[in-house]
């Protein structure tokens, strides 16, 4: 198998867990024998020294207690990862000119996460050299480039990690990748592709993936989840995606739009949909091909530019009956603020006046919907009107969370940035609310 993976030398401290047990190292094709049966697969990263984790050919990984095992190597290194240079982060293997050029970004989330068997909860363990050793499926489909930005759960994702991020996914395409795939978790996924539609002008595809179950879970959507996303980064659709199960099934992924996706569930593996429409696009896992149903960014179309400056000082505040006017005062001087009001973007008449003055003081405020889908339109009712009057933004039927980052985005790099959050700048928002198709 042909892979290519130049781990960045910025990657030191996140290095391969590849010494498993004396004699043996992840990658390595073994032979399992125990009390209950006999076990043949790939040996993945273990948290521990004291288990063994051993991916099946079935595709499903199996947790063993090494000291109740008598272990096989059956061929070292058996998918051709290469062994890791401990001075640079690099591994040598063969480049196949005739493949594509992938690059894989990692900042960890369960698509990189491993059980840790000691306390049973999932930590945030692999580098990207590890993701490829646990997903052997993508040898053979491109030449890999690697790198980790971060190596952290999702709820720990942040602003300056998206520049970071961002940085590296433009570094990554100017060096010549074909196309980007970023690993994940699925929690914060949505704010961090969101972040990345409007920092990063792309001519190549960068495609979102994560997965809801651990790669040491026998139910783990990590393996399709990082080859349909390999598939999708190959494709011509020149975007931000986000790829995951577009159904409890193994038969297809869907590809959402960065900006209109949302995970809508908290542990099924097709927790994501594209709010107010059916997915961008999919892909057929079994037939490894890539579709799309609306019009989309070419590969090509855009020339590669990066703005990464984000205004951090923005908050998303939802909107409750009976909210205390201070909540909403407490945000006095700050550079930006998204609402999350009732219908069609309504907050009670008591807090209009507050919003006024927020306004007055500088406070630019977006208006957005509580509703999963529809378009705000403060010219209906009273309130909405008086809205307008104190200086409220509408952001159509942009989601709230791509509202507040966008908001970020805005406030650095509009010239005017009420303007800018009623335009469509990344596919964010439709000209006009249409049934779904």
């Amino acid at each position: 198998m042909d892979l290519f993976i130049g781990l960045a030398a910025h990657n030191e401290g996140f290095k391969s867990r590849r010494a498993v047990v004396a004699g043996m190292n992840s990658g390595d094709r073994v032979r399992v024998e125990r009390a209950d049966g006999e076990y043949e697969g790939v040996l993945l990263p273990s948290s521990t020294d004291d288990h063994l984790v051993v991916k099946l050919d079935g595709g499903y990984n199996v947790g063993i207690d090494r000291d109740a095992a008598d272990v096989e190597v059956l061929a070292a290194d058996a998918y051709g990862i290469g062994e890791s240079d401990e001075e640079g982060g690099a591994s040598t293997v063969e480049f196949d000119p005739d493949l594509p050029t992938i690059a894989l970004i990692s900042t960890g989330g369960t698509i990189a996460s491993t059980v840790d068997y000691r306390t049973g909860a999932v930590t945030a363990q692999f580098d990207a050299e590890d993701v490829l050793r646990a997903v052997p499926d993508l040898a053979g489909r491109a030449n890999y480039r690697g790198r980790v930005v971060a190596n952290i759960l999702s709820e720990n994702m942040e602003p300056a990690v998206w520049h970071d991020l961002a940085e590296a996914v433009h570094e990554e395409i100017e060096a010549g990748a074909d196309g980007v795939v970023v690993m994940h978790g699925t929690d914060t996924m949505q704010y961090s592709a969101a972040a990345l539609s409007f920092v990063v002008d792309t001519p190549v595809p960068v495609v979102f993936t994560g997965s809801q179950r651990s790669a040491d879970r026998p139910s783990s959507d990590n393996v399709m989840n990082a080859v349909c996303a390999v598939e999708a980064a190959k494709s011509d659709c020149a975007e931000v995606l986000i790829c995951m199960h577009g159904s409890e099934s193994d038969d297809v992924c869907a590809l959402h739009r960065g900006t209109r996706a949302r995970k809508s569930h908290t542990s099924r593996r097709d927790a994501f949909e594209t709010v107010g429409r059916s997915p961008l696009g999919s892909v057929d896992y079994d037939a490894e091909t890539v579709s799309f149903r609306r019009e989309h960014a070419d590969r090509g179309d855009a020339d590669l530019a990066i703005a990464p400056d984000l205004e951090t000082d923005v908050e998303l505040l939802k909107f409750t009956p009976g909210m205390d006017p201070e909540r909403l005062a407490a945000h006095e001087g700050r550079a930006g603020l998204v609402i999350e009001g009732t219908g069609l973007g309504h907050v009670h008449t008591d807090l209009i006046p507050t919003v006024a003055e927020l306004v007055d003081g500088g406070t630019t405020v977006v208006m957005t919907s509580q509703c999963v889908d529809g378009r705000v339109c403060d010219r209906v009712y009273d309130t909405g009107r008086d809205l307008l009057d104190a200086g409220v933004v509408e952001a159509e039927d942009t989601l709230p969370e791509t509202a507040l980052v966008k908001l970020m985005w805005a406030l650095e790099n509009a010239e005017d940035p009420a303007a800018a959050m009623g335009e469509s700048l990344a596919g964010e928002l439709t000209a006009a609310s249409r049934p779904w198709t």
